[in-house]
């Protein structure tokens, strides 16, 4: 695929922010509670007092591949789960979908991609997806010590496939945790998801 066709294709599939009967920045973050691929429950009021960020993930989009294949998000995943961040990558593939994977094959390709992430979180029902108003892989949310959520859009701000993007791009994900992080307010809380649409 060009390109610029591609570029095209990532600017169709950004299309539309969360709706009104979903999650809204500045507001409480839906609650969850989730299995994780090993079978242990994750509900977002267990990192009440934590930042939180939420990646829905498919590794079978190229958009996300972007992103592993160039090590960006390991790198984010690290340096902020370092800081004490909880991150989850949630997976809202339904049954029979592209990146519908069973426990043990989604464990495995998350070692194999040396993601580090505090969990990956299985939302077959895609309810949580629902509620988050999740559009895109990737998807990605913020939410603050208080529970709200703080920024909701795409990860970057170059919705291509390409990986030499990822040096030049302006990471709203980065950007929101450091400005919440140190007490400031979000300048960009929200931006168009860009990314494989969900499934």
């Amino acid at each position: 695929m060009q390109r610029s066709t591609t570029l095209a294709l990532g600017v169709l599939l950004a299309a539309g922010l969360a709706s009104a009967d979903t999650a809204a920045v500045g507001q409480p973050a839906p609650a969850f509670s989730l299995p994780d691929t090993s079978g242990k429950t994750h509900s977002l009021s267990d990192y009440k007092g934590r930042f939180v960020v939420l990646e829905w993930i498919n590794y079978e989009c190229p958009f996300v591949g972007k992103h592993y294949g160039s090590g960006n998000m390991q790198k984010l995943q690290k340096e902020y789960s370092g800081k004490g961040v909880a991150w989850f990558q949630v997976n809202s593939s339904a049954a029979g979908k592209q990146g519908n994977y069973a426990a043990e094959k989604a464990a495995a390709l998350t070692k194999e991609k040396g993601a580090a992430a505090t969990a990956y979180l299985l939302d077959t029902s895609g309810t949580v997806g629902r509620a988050y108003g999740a559009k895109t892989t990737p998807h990605m949310y913020v939410i603050d010590t208080k529970g709200t959520l703080v920024y909701a859009g795409g990860i970057d701000d170059k919705p291509s496939t390409d990986q030499a993007d990822v040096a030049t791009a302006k990471n709203h994900v980065k950007a929101a945790l450091d400005e919440a992080m140190a007490g400031k307010p979000v300048t960009a809380s929200a931006a168009a998801p860009n990314g494989c649409a969900g499934k």
